[in-house]
């Protein structure tokens, strides 16, 4: 991904790799970014401030006001703006002030100012870097939820050679990468198992016990998952539903032995398991290997011994351990909540998606859903009736809370 839109606050301290920001700062226009600088006025020892007005085409604010005219920069505004503020170089004075709260600069200001993330590029000398001052400002600021990048190592100004140098343009550009992929794709890393759609039980070669499952919930979710970032595999059963997304691993199956099959084969690689698959809970006990015909002998009826599927859900949650979560669907016609509450506690899940029949819109073969999400500490929430692709947006959105808790 490129940094393309993205709106990046830099702000240079008085350091002598300050001037590396002039590249820095090319880099981001290159990738995209909108970029608006902020110097101490220290930093204007090191660089000029007509570099940074020149590459990134903004002005560059220094001071609270400018004193020939009295115009004003609003810190507020600054501290709004960005949808990162980066600090580079970020010495040891600034590291210090932003750890005790002091604003005596408008770059101090704005830090204190600003709710989104910031990221700072410490530069120092190597005993600057390890005193146990700067050490303590560092935990200070990782506590206040900002983001530290490690300095390289290398020859320092002093003549030293150690860490303490601010990390290379090219590098702090694949940190900032780093960062926005975490946020716009919060799952990468994370391998996600669906289970969609209906199971067909044989009875004869031609007939079958089944249900109207389209599969439509599952594959909506195995799409979102996977815009997240995660990695996908879907398992699924006889569906005229597709997915355009080639990222996601399809693995059909016919019935609820296969399907039972194929989960207990990727289960053991997955992070997440989410059971939206209508699976049948009975089968034949003994199919026809032949097509059953009308007969004398059946001219009254006939009986169909059935035995139990295996409980798919019920077996993954048992098998799960404590770094995977176990999610289900409970499809109610009554006592919807009472029903998915027991779904949720017999089953062991970590959370249960629950619909119902008795809702105008949502249940097998429409494109639209209605859900309410029960987790395993009871916490109820409750959806309105939405299209399935938005509804399985609101589920992600929801394991993406549990898992980042």
């Amino acid at each position: 991904m490129s940094l393309a839109g993205k709106k990046i606050l830099l702000g240079v301290c008085g350091g002598i790799s300050a001037y590396k920001c002039a590249h820095l700062t090319r880099l981001l226009i290159k990738e995209g970014a909108e970029v608006k600088v902020i110097m101490t006025p220290d930093a204007k020892a090191f660089i000029g401030v007509l570099t940074f007005s020149t590459l990134s085409k903004n002005p560059v604010a220094v001071d609270f006001y400018n004193s020939s005219d009295g115009t004003w920069n609003n810190h507020v505004s600054a501290g709004l703006w960005p949808d990162i503020f980066l600090i580079a170089p970020a010495t040891a004075n600034t590291i210090a002030k932003m750890a005790a709260g002091i604003s005596d600069n408008f770059l101090l200001a704005t830090y204190l100012s600003s709710r989104c993330k910031v990221m700072l590029a410490p530069a120092m000398d190597l005993d600057m870097w390890k005193h146990p001052a700067t050490k303590n400002n560092i935990d200070t600021l990782i506590k206040y939820g900002n983001i530290i990048l490690q300095p390289e190592s290398g020859e320092l100004a002093s003549g030293l050679f150690g860490d303490g140098r601010m990390p290379e343009p090219e590098n702090i550009v694949k940190q900032l990468h780093k960062f926005f992929s975490s946020i716009e794709k919060p799952l990468i890393g994370k391998k996600v198992l669906i289970t969609a759609g209906p199971t067909y039980e044989a009875i004869d070669p031609v007939r079958f016990i089944g249900n109207y499952s389209s599969g439509k919930m599952g594959f909506a979710l195995a799409e979102c998952f996977a815009d997240a970032g995660a990695e996908v595999t879907l398992i699924h059963g006889p569906v005229q539903v597709t997915t355009n997304d080639i990222s996601i691993e399809t693995i059909p199956v016919t019935n609820a032995e296969q399907m039972y099959a194929a989960c207990l084969k990727q289960f053991p690689l997955s992070d997440i398991f989410i059971g939206a698959a209508a699976v049948a809970d009975f089968t034949p006990e003994d199919p026809s290997a032949e097509k059953i015909k009308k007969t004398a002998d059946n001219r009254n009826g006939m009986m169909l011994q059935l035995k139990r599927t295996p409980d798919i859900l019920k077996e993954m949650a048992l098998l799960k351990d404590v770094s995977q979560l176990v999610i289900g669907f409970a499809l109610e016609t009554n006592d919807g909540l009472a029903n998915a509450e027991k779904k949720l506690n017999d089953k062991h899940l970590d959370m249960i998606i629950l619909n119902s029949l008795e809702d105008v819109g949502a249940g097998f073969q429409l494109d639209s859903n209605k859900i309410s999400i029960l987790d395993k500490n009871k916490t109820l929430i409750n959806f309105e009736l939405k299209s399935k692709k938005e509804v399985a947006l609101d589920i992600v959105n929801q394991i993406i809370k549990m898992t980042h808790a």
